[in-house]
């Protein structure tokens, strides 16, 4: 069994086979019903050179028993169990590190993406980029889910400054090396292609197939939307501030210091113009809690800026990233 890890989700434990040309990576929750159809479906586009991980997310029904027996019967197919239910990003974040293959492709386990779109993936990587993602054009799904997705995909596109119709489709294809040094945390999977992009990746797009849901139960809800919206912020954070928090915090705290002192002078104001005493307005209650928080904010950016530099040189790390050579050539 294997527990979830915060490793860089493109570190390979078992060492990357040139036999192994695709390693499509699908996460599974309770999925008992669909798993067989997608190993039949997806072993007969891709016959050779594919290994096939399924990543049981701690699933409650027969999932695991189904994959245990398909994974007997065939050496391509390779299991990862969870101890217990981790998410998505986990289990995605698994699959990737027990894949062999340069390309990965990762899908969902309920039969909405269709295997079929894998060759063509896997030929617009062969025109040069590193990253395609799949874009469902006619998506299946209900109207309020669809109407939520594109809100949130043009909120994403806009913020992260990389423009993709439909973050939240699980298919989508990656070279191993823009995924090296990215590590995924929460509900992130989405946002691979945005960390890729910040490594130097070329990445595109591609429109696929999607299919409705006939078996199973979705495992999604109305309260992914909040857990999207929260999880952009720290990707806002990480793309504009991660080398230098300071000017987050310590510009918050020299707006609350601004402000504290502007309370101060109406709370002098006041006073002296002998219209209100210091006891009779909440002014100078104010002007101590900005005060507090303005300092506090800009101790917390040096203490952040600490923190940042620690990470970055005791990994031996930089802040900027390179070509590889055979990218220069």
């Amino acid at each position: 069994m294997f527990e979830a890890s915060a490793a860089p989700i493109g570190a390979p434990r078992a060492g990357s086979d040139a036999r192994v040309a695709v390693s499509v990576v699908v996460p599974v929750f309770n999925e008992e019903l669909n798993v067989e159809e997608l190993y039949g479906r997806v072993t007969a586009v891709l016959r050779d050179s594919v290994e096939l991980i399924f990543v049981d997310d701690g699933s409650t029904d027969g999932t695991f028993g189904r994959l245990r027996r398909l994974a007997a019967a065939d050496p391509r197919v390779r299991l990862v169990r969870f101890r217990r239910n981790f998410g998505q990003t986990a289990a995605l974040s698994a699959g990737i590190d027990h894949a062999r293959a340069e390309i990965i492709v990762p899908m969902d386990g309920d039969l909405q993406n269709d295997p079929r779109d894998i060759p063509r993936l896997l030929a617009k990587l062969d025109e040069g980029y590193d990253v395609v993602s799949g874009w469902r054009v006619h998506r299946r799904d209900p109207l309020s889910k669809r109407l939520l997705s594109l809100i949130a995909n043009r909120l994403i596109s806009w913020i992260s400054g990389v423009h993709l119709h439909d973050y939240g489709c699980s298919l989508k294809a990656y070279r191993r090396s823009v995924l090296e040094d990215v590590r995924l945390y929460g509900e992130m999977h989405r946002f691979v292609p945005i960390y890729a992009s910040w490594q130097g990746a070329r990445v595109t797009e591609l429109p696929v197939e999607h299919h409705a849901r006939t078996r199973g139960k979705s495992n999604y809800g109305i309260e992914r939307t909040v857990k999207v919206l929260l999880d952009l912020i720290v990707v806002k954070f990480l793309a504009s501030y991660a080398t230098k928090p300071i000017y987050v915090f310590g510009g918050f705290g020299l707006l609350a210091l601004f402000l504290s002192f502007l309370t101060f002078g109406w709370m002098l104001y006041y006073k002296l113009a002998g219209l209100k005493d210091f006891v009779q307005t909440p002014l100078p209650l104010v002007v101590v809690m900005l005060l507090l928080v303005g300092c506090l904010s800009v101790l917390l950016g040096l203490v952040a800026e600490l923190t940042v530099r620690t990470y970055y040189e005791s990994q031996g790390k930089r802040t900027y990233v390179l070509w590889r050579d055979e990218e220069q050539r």
